[in-house]
């Protein structure tokens, strides 16, 4: 039996078992089964690694990535070509986009690379046509741009989400609070800081397992459910902010516009008029969580033209003396900061002072 007979058999399986205590444990097992046997799946068998498949490695530029996903035609090459300039071939037909085409924006300064990602199918979590390569190219990116077409149903959207899912991609998601800690004696310990709803010890236990694992130290800091243990479990999950573009919107009515506006992480646009670009970039802006720090040389006005930016979990004065030079810190003795993130405008400042959006900084050096 193939991996991917396999596969739909524990779906089968766990489509047929009713969800209730009884059976957590039994639906525990078969979810650890259906994780490892999508590894089995969607790691390339044989020798050293082939690669992504010709034209899908596209060399990373820019602060920031933007992956668009899709069905085919639904506008992404018209969108990539509308925001970034870059000719990306659109026609009425599926399958136009064959490979992975890059383009770049440059939006507050920041410059933020795209991507128009070949149209994806139902099945490409399971190894159907090129889907294995286009989710993978995905799961680099920083922020994916889920393209939609209004006028078919959001169908698509939850096929995507399950395509996506399905390739260890965390949709608008935080990774569980749980701590994992593989040990070489002493049995199956696990701790809960919150009450539980989902999991049991002899759940807990019976999906280690399936992975071989009788002794280790969990740690459950949330009411955490099978499937999110066992992302920790495997270690490969990435966790992507998505936003739902929703293009055509020139083809609706004012009425279904607003139904429309009500669905989360969502902005609606029509690409072919460039309708509502300007929320989609500030929307793209707040996802990818970013801040513009600005440079101020001793005895000169600050430049604001070329702000140096960076992740907001990143943006210490280290990692901005890192992101110019990383020999500046060679030479540091303290930062002068202007902004929101001191009390006092200037205020003498450690590397270790954690920077907000737009604040203007000066190296003082050793002398």
């Amino acid at each position: 039996m193939s991996v991917y007979e396999k596969i739909k058999e524990i779906e089968a399986e766990m489509a047929r078992t009713q969800k209730n205590k009884a059976t957590s444990f039994h639906l525990g097992t078969l979810k650890a089964k259906l994780a490892k046997l999508r590894r089995e799946l969607l790691t390339p068998s044989g020798g050293g690694g082939g690669g992504g498949g010709v034209g899908f490695d596209v060399a990373k530029t820019g602060v920031a990535r933007v992956g668009f996903v899709g069905f085919p035609s639904v506008g992404k090459s018209t969108l990539l070509t509308k925001l970034t300039g870059v000719y990306s071939e659109a026609a009425s037909y599926e399958f136009t986009t064959l490979t992975t085409v890059p383009g770049v924006v440059m939006y507050k300064g920041a410059k933020i690379q795209m991507l128009d990602l070949p149209g994806i199918i139902e099945g490409a979590k399971d190894g159907k046509g090129r889907g294995r390569q286009v989710i993978a190219v995905a799961r680099t990116c920083s922020l994916i741009f889920i393209v939609l077409d209004v006028l078919k149903s959001l169908h698509h959207k939850k096929i995507i989400e399950r395509e996506l899912e399905g390739f260890g991609i965390r949709l608008n998601k935080q990774p569980p609070a749980i701590i994992f800690k593989k040990k070489e004696k002493g049995g199956i310990n696990m701790t809960a800081s919150v009450s539980m709803s989902h999991l049991e010890l002899d759940s807990v236990k019976a999906i280690l397992s399936e992975y071989r694992i009788h002794n280790a130290d969990i740690s459950f800091k949330c009411d955490a459910t099978a499937d999110d243990l066992i992302d920790i479990i495997e270690g490969n999950r990435v966790y992507i902010p998505a936003v739902y573009v929703l293009n055509k919107i020139d083809q609706i009515s004012i009425e279904e516009l607003d139904i429309i506006y009500r669905i989360p992480h969502s902005i609606p646009i029509s690409a072919h008029h460039g309708w509502n670009f300007d929320d989609l970039l500030e929307k793209m802006w707040e996802y990818l969580d970013l801040v513009r720090i600005y440079t101020k040389p001793k005895g000169q006005l600050p430049d604001y033209t070329q702000p140096v930016v960076m992740r907001r979990g990143a943006c210490t004065v280290e990692d901005f003396c890192n992101s110019i030079h990383k020999n500046i810190l060679k030479e540091f003795k303290n930062a002068l900061v202007w902004g929101s993130s001191v009390k006092h405008n200037p205020q003498k400042v450690g590397k270790e002072h954690t920077l907000s959006d737009e604040d203007v900084v000066q190296i003082v050096k050793k002398t």
